[in-house]
């Protein structure tokens, strides 16, 4: 039942914006932009509240939207975590074990409209900013991302070109923003004319076509180590993404695991983040 469900519902959605679209096309367009922009779910749940509060919470803003930061303070280099799409910084619990041992200096964030952030809008540029405001408060010489929270890490570092950043770790992340779109749109069952629409207002409101947002394309040139960890076995996104960041990103290793899906919640994956961490 909840898997007919999750079918029908969205193509339930598409029909309906696919006509609104002819009666009013910037209406749906914005519709189908707010559909896509608004996580469902990946505020703190109450067994996630314990770990957090072992952090010092810190609350940021950008635009009088609040950021919220958790450290855990160590002696050694700075480390940003960046979550994924619906998801808060608990997801990071298993790795920021690992990261104490070692006595990182460790920051977790929110992702705008997750966790304890404010706003109910999500993109990964917006998510860029929030990473900015962060990176200037914290200095981190090390920030890894998962999925979209590795694309806009990526968006960040080319963006503000960060002196201090020396390292980027990528796991599960998107290369092509256009393939997560066209995903989105293929899912509800979009009209030819309202992606169009829908296009055209990405291109306006964003100042770049869905092509032009690129992981690969802005690691071209960079001087950053990196390590790109993938699953051959991703259903969220797919492995050739981690192939296009790799010939992209020169400085980078690519790890493939085989069988840990799009979340790699693995002490091997840890372990391997560690000891590129550490060289």
């Amino acid at each position: 039942m909840k898997n007919f469900v999750e079918k029908v519902v969205p193509k339930i959605i598409g029909t309906y914006l696919n006509t609104l679209s002819f009666l009013a096309p910037e209406l749906a367009a914005e519709k189908a932009l707010n559909l896509f922009s608004t996580p469902r779910k990946g505020r703190i749940l109450d067994d996630q509240k314990k770990f957090l509060k072992s952090a010092i919470q810190h609350e940021l803003e950008f635009n009088e939207t609040a950021i919220m930061t958790y450290h855990w303070k160590g002696q050694g280099p700075t480390v940003l975590l960046a979550h994924g799409w619906e998801s808060n910084a608990w997801r990071w619990h298993r790795l920021i074990k690992f990261l104490k041992k070692d006595k990182y200096n460790i920051v977790a964030l929110d992702a705008p409209a997750h966790g304890q952030s404010g706003g109910s809008k999500f993109n990964a540029l917006l998510y860029a900013e929030f990473m900015n405001e962060a990176a200037k408060h914290y200095q981190p010489k090390i920030i890894i991302g998962h999925s979209v929270g590795g694309m806009a890490a990526v968006f960040f570092n080319k963006n503000y070109l960060p002196e201090y950043l020396e390292k980027l770790v990528l796991i599960g992340a998107p290369s092509e923003f256009v393939n997560v779109f066209e995903g989105y749109t293929s899912m509800l069952g979009y009209s030819g004319f309202l992606k169009q629409r829908l296009n055209k207002l990405i291109t306006d409101r964003f100042g770049g076509t869905p092509e032009s947002f690129s992981t690969a394309k802005y690691l071209e040139g960079i001087k950053n180590k990196g390590l790109i960890i993938h699953d051959k076995q991703d259903k969220i996104i797919d492995y050739k993404e981690a192939l296009m960041i790799s010939k992209a990103f020169e400085n980078a290793k690519l790890i493939t695991t085989d069988g840990l899906g799009h979340s790699l919640h693995h002490d091997s994956v840890n372990k391997k983040i560690l000891e590129f961490l550490n060289a």
